[in-house]
């Protein structure tokens, strides 16, 4: 094969175009200006508005325990996960805004990126807890919003709750939030018309963060089985 200058231009433009699709360090390290009181006010008509619409048109939704969520904002909002419905689902049920951790890979969308920027999530990697992941962490805390994770790490199928990661529980330690364990039975099942679906959400009381982590995981995962019915099953490792 014969490499042309206008192969190898070609090359570097592609380079550059995979550079640019990855999480930027602004993407990665959030301020405490970042989670101004405009993008709150985006935040609250899009979840707690149009959202919550489509949840009670198309999903009748419950939600009940509110009176379980602290008042100030010292804990992470911590749920089972089973679709992309979750994320704005648990942000318009929460008291305060919720800034999400979203896995690194999904900013590579420029739709999603964009998005998920005007809403205050922020990318991870989900192999390793990052130093620029525990200074958001804490810049969110100066704020008054609130820090959202998916224990889980990515989607699982209803009926058990596994693939528990011990991340949450460190950053709970670390910042001496409490945990607020969310659980989320229906969004897996798309409603197809008007009341053809059922999504309910049950808030539980929180779980102090505590220097045993395992006890900290087990805690949020057993509470999680409590609230939604599906078996927990601790991870091995």
């Amino acid at each position: 094969m014969i490499v042309t200058e206008k192969t190898q231009e070609n090359n570097v433009n592609t380079e550059n175009v995979a550079q640019k699709k990855k999480p930027s360090d602004k993407e990665c390290l959030r301020k405490p200006e970042f989670y101004n009181i405009w993008r709150r006010i985006l935040q609250y008509i899009a979840m707690h508005i149009v959202y919550k619409i489509m949840y009670k048109v198309m999903y009748r939704l419950e939600v009940h325990g509110r009176e379980n969520l602290p008042k100030d904002n010292a804990y992470i909002a911590a749920s089972n996960h089973l679709s992309a419905l979750d994320p704005p689902l648990v942000c318009g049920v929460l008291n305060k805004g919720g800034a999400f951790m979203a896995k690194k890979e999904l900013f590579d969308n420029p739709f999603l990126r964009f998005w998920l920027n005007v809403l205050g999530a922020f990318a991870v990697d989900r192999e390793k807890l990052s130093i620029d992941t525990l200074k958001t962490v804490m810049n969110i805390k100066q704020t008054g919003w609130v820090l959202g994770i998916f224990p889980q790490g990515t989607r699982q199928d209803p009926g058990k709750i596994t693939g528990v990661t011990k991340g949450f529980a460190n950053i709970a330690k670390k910042t001496k939030c409490a945990v607020v364990p969310i659980g989320l039975i229906g969004t897996d099942k798309k409603a197809k018309f008007p009341f053809g679906g059922k999504i309910i959400v049950r808030i539980g009381k929180p779980i102090p963060y505590s220097d045993n982590i395992q006890e900290v995981v087990d805690k949020w995962g057993k509470a999680i089985e409590e609230l939604t019915g599906y078996e927990y099953v601790p991870s091995k490792n």
